[in-house]
């Protein structure tokens, strides 16, 4: 079965301009009191996360695998008339391709989780040493613990509109023993209460406990780490109950990297 993220044109069909706006309200909430300058991406997709940094005075650089989703990205960075280096690469191969250092190195998207806890951990050693000297460290994923916990299978979204298209969501997730998640994708595309079109897609994830990530980025050297909302604008609730958190934590000037 396809895999949406060979599908650009999909991926992004429910952003919009008010996504971009709590996005960048999120950059925002980060980066305040935070000295950040330079921001690397390792896994920006088609931007829709990272892009609206930019307007708030971050350089951008961004990487990821697919080359179709980096067309994207860059065709939304031209119309916003924002400059980005974007360079394609599996994030679990940066250190071949990048070894210039950055105020903060990120990974957003729920990337991290496509790929193995084992692998994870190697990728988080080579974004750190991208990371200046107390540079940042940050990533947004979904809360894996409380998936694991609840173990949901169905998903229905609210459906959303493409002019007098009506598009619909439904997930539905399988639980495998080798602990991996499978998450089955329907979209469907109707007008004057017809389908006439459907899109389905599979992805693989291998769940990823916080506390393993907590536990590696102390390993590294970084303090001062923060668990946040997803957009980290969004205040009010315990991260820890949400379907989405972020984390961000400083480097220590004497760790290595």
């Amino acid at each position: 079965m396809a895999d949406l993220y060979d599908r650009a044109d999909i991926y992004d069909l429910a952003e919009d301009e008010n996504s971009y706006k709590a996005y960048k309200k999120h950059w925002e909430a980060i980066l305040k009191n935070r000295k950040i300058e330079t921001l690397f991406d390792v896994s920006i997709g088609s931007g829709s996360v990272t892009l609206p940094a930019a307007e708030l005075g971050i350089r951008l650089t961004g990487s990821d695998l697919s080359e179709s989703m980096l067309a994207n990205c860059r065709k939304k960075a031209n119309t916003k008339q924002i400059g980005i280096e974007l360079e394609c690469c599996d994030f679990r191969m940066l250190s071949t391709k990048f070894s210039r250092k950055f105020d903060c190195v990120a990974s957003t998207g729920n990337s991290l989780p496509h790929v193995n806890n084992k692998e994870l951990l190697k990728v988080l050693e080579q974004m750190d040493a991208l990371v200046n000297p107390n540079g940042y460290l940050y990533f947004d994923m979904r809360n894996w613990d409380k998936i694991l916990r609840e173990k949901n299978r169905f998903y229905l979204y609210n459906p959303f509109f493409k002019g007098d298209t009506r598009i619909n969501l439904v997930q539905v997730w399988d639980y495998h023993e080798e602990s991996t998640i499978t998450f089955n994708l329907l979209y469907t595309f109707e007008k004057d209460n017809q389908i006439f079109q459907k899109e389905k897609f599979q992805e693989e994830y291998f769940p990823v406990k916080r506390q393993m990530l907590l536990d590696k980025l102390q390993k590294m050297g970084y303090e001062g780490i923060e668990i946040m909302n997803f957009p980290a604008c969004f205040t009010t609730a315990d991260p820890m109950n949400m379907d989405w958190y972020c984390i961000i934590a400083k480097k220590c000037a004497a760790s290595r990297g």
